[in-house]
């Protein structure tokens, strides 16, 4: 009897076998190998024939924190915790990862019911979680409200109050506050989006769908698009017009759809109200009055009807006033044909609005409308060019190589050749290994030297926190400072090594101006032909503001430059370097200039004079625009002082002329 059942059993399970055990399989081998890519799109097709089992869920987010896909990795956590609300240790990673990506209350909210439900180590961990986002929370709610009580009531008071509160899940007092704020500031509409939001999580739905409803009228246009997402799908209703006009009274752009709808509804005498309500609050509305003018003349109104039609006579709208002349019929006023209806124009109303977007900073809104001008318009390159920055700035670097590959065929050189240039870049950073190649060479009228310092360095794209280079460093000078021995105990040997470097490197990606680096190696003297090994590493920082030296127009900037650098052949020593630079530029015709202000600091672990100085003074970098973009030039007058003279042969201060140039480019 048991044989015969075991039977059915394996015979039913030959004839249904599971789905997703094939892709499954091949998924493991792929990550047993480190082949992510492709146990990404196995896991996929794994989660397409099995969609309910949370546990391939969990393996695919993991295997996207591998590749840094990090967001990717949440949303699998999220789906594993909804499938498998029981397991903790995934609610808890889920919850770890919705604090890193920024979706905090989220985070906030799995945190306390782990605490609450989850087994005890769980629960410790939840608990210091929960603790580490509610008490600043609570802190920061607290002293707001202290602030508001003792008369500090302004936007900026209520409105951090109302975040934090909502953070907290203090949807009540939250909602109040943003309310309070939004009456302070009634034109700052994007406070409706918040306090809709806010509405609709205590389920006040027609609060709710009020402020979202003169949000999304109300001329911000941002404000309008997140309005529009969270209001339902259908057109709104009168009761509803007028319920956000009760909110909103002074929303003119709300109101006038609101007379517009009564009118399709037969329903004259309401429009005409809102219309007259409209003209008083704005003069300058000319559409609302000359459509109350013709309101009143359709019923033989003329007498309220002609100081309207006349406003709009008056107005500087051509073409609304002569349907005003039409009506009342009068001469038309002449005007310039206008231009037949054509793609190029709906694509210039696009990229109006692009312009506006990336002025404002709004980078997704300016992504919609030049998609929409491309779709215009699909030959104009500079929109692909446009379209490629976009992307680049979303960090959609393979979308904007794209782009940049179809502006740089562009018939418009400017346009091709900025598209070549950012083409190039973008290919050889998301190819599999990379080439780039930096000289600075200079003179220095302190040392009476003409240094250089260059690099060239080959970097493997592998998925992992770090990427594996090989590398060759050439450092050296014109004198021969370190061979000629002219310069006594005082030789600048943090200038010149008068070597080349052959070496093997780590590095990690750079993170908001900030990374990681070590490499050991072979220093070979080309004068002497010593070999010896040299090791070195350390952290780099890099940030910079306004505007670039390549960059149209005026404007100021500034600049930092930090390094920590262990050197092994300076008896392992270690170095700091801070170096900024203010300034203000000036790009327009053949030459871009920057005039700045040096402030530097060096200083080492060991304490050697050499090493331990501080420099400013005034410089100008200039690039002139018919060479390379990445060709500039640096002239630097700066007035020294070593700040450690214990065994300096020299004055304890300086004067220093110095010049070079620099020059880059990868493949």
């Amino acid at each position: 009897m048991r044989a015969g059942l075991f039977l059915l059993a394996c015979g039913l399970l030959a004839q249904s076998p599971d789905p997703a055990y094939e892709p499954l399989a091949k998924a493991y081998e792929a990550l047993r190998s480190r082949h992510y890519d492709a146990a990404v799109s196995l896991f996929l097709k794994a989660i397409e024939a099995a969609p309910e089992r949370a546990a391939v869920r969990r393996d695919m987010a993991y295997t996207y924190l591998k590749i840094g896909e990090n967001e990717l990795a949440r949303e699998q956590f999220r789906e594993a915790v909804r499938l498998e609300p029981s397991n903790h240790h995934t609610a808890l990673e889920y919850a770890f990862l919705c604090f890193e990506t920024g979706e905090k209350v989220q985070a906030r909210r799995i945190f306390d019911r782990v605490r609450r439900e989850g087994d005890p180590e769980s629960r410790a961990t939840a608990e210091q979680a929960f603790q580490n986002i509610d008490g600043p929370l609570a802190a920061g709610i607290a002293r707001w409200q202290e602030a508001i009580r003792l008369g500090g009531g302004n936007f900026s008071a209520h409105y951090e109050l109302a975040t934090l509160a909502e953070q907290r899940d203090e949807l009540e007092l939250a909602a109040r506050h943003y309310e309070a704020a939004w009456r302070l500031l009634p034109d700052r509409r994007s406070v409706l989006v918040d306090l809709g939001r806010v509405w609709k999580a205590l389920n006040r739905v027609e609060q709710a769908n009020a402020a979202l409803l003169a949000a999304s009228r109300g001329g911000q246009a941002r404000a309008a698009e997140k309005a529009r997402e969270l209001l339902p799908a259908r057109y709104p209703y009168v009761p509803e017009f007028l319920a956000a006009l009760e909110l909103d009274v002074r929303n003119i752009e709300l109101r006038r759809e609101l007379a517009y709808l009564l009118l399709r509804m037969k329903r004259q005498k309401e429009a005409e109200e809102e219309f007259r309500i409209i003209t008083r609050m704005d003069e300058s509305d000319l559409l609302s009055a000359a459509q109350l003018g013709f309101l009143y003349l359709g019923r033989g109104d003329r007498i309220n009807a002609m100081p309207l039609l006349e406003r709009v006579l008056r107005g500087d709208d051509i073409e609304l006033a002569n349907r005003v002349r039409a009506v009342l019929r009068l001469p038309q006023q002449l005007q310039r044909r206008a231009a037949a209806a054509s793609p190029a124009a709906a694509s210039l109303d696009a990229k109006q609005m692009a312009e506006r977007s990336m002025r404002a900073g709004y980078m997704k809104d300016a992504l919609k409308y030049l998609q929409l001008a491309h779709e215009a318009d699909p030959v104009d390159t500079n929109v692909m060019l446009k379209l490629g920055w976009t992307y680049n700035i979303l960090k959609q670097d393979s979308m904007a190589a794209r782009w940049f590959d179809l502006a740089r065929r562009s018939t418009d050189p400017g346009v091709a050749s900025e598209a070549q240039r950012a083409w190039r870049s973008l290919r050889s950073s998301l190819g599999r290994v990379r080439t780039s190649v930096w000289a600075f060479p200079f003179y220095s009228s302190r040392w009476r030297d003409l240094f250089s310092y260059g690099q060239f360095r080959t970097d493997f794209r592998v998925p992992f926190p770090v990427q594996p280079y090989f590398s060759a460093r050439f450092i050296g000078d014109v004198r021969r400072t370190m061979d000629s021995g002219s310069l006594g105990s005082s030789q600048p040997q943090y200038l010149s090594e008068s070597a080349v470097i052959a070496a093997v490197g780590l590095t990690t990606p750079v993170w908001k101006g900030l990374r990681g680096w070590g490499e050991a190696g072979t220093s070979i003297n080309y004068l002497t032909h010593h070999v010896t090994p040299d090791y070195r590493g350390g952290v780099a920082y890099f940030r910079g503001f306004g505007r670039g030296l390549a960059s149209e127009g005026s404007g100021w900037f500034t600049e930092t430059a930090a390094d920590g650098l262990f050197v092994s052949r300076f008896g392992d020593d270690v170095l700091f370097y801070w170096q900024n630079r203010l300034g203000f530029g000036q790009g327009a015709g053949p030459l871009r200039l920057q005039f700045y202000i040096n402030a530097n600091l060096t200083a080492d672990v060991r304490r050697q004079y050499w090493a331990n100085f501080v420099e400013s003074g005034p410089g100008v970098r200039f690039w002139p625009s018919a060479l390379p973009s990445s060709l500039y030039f640096t002239v630097n007058f700066l007035r020294g002082a070593y700040t450690l003279n214990r065994g300096n042969p020299r004055r304890p201060n300086f004067f220093d002329f110095r010049a070079g140039m620099g020059y880059a480019f990868s493949y």
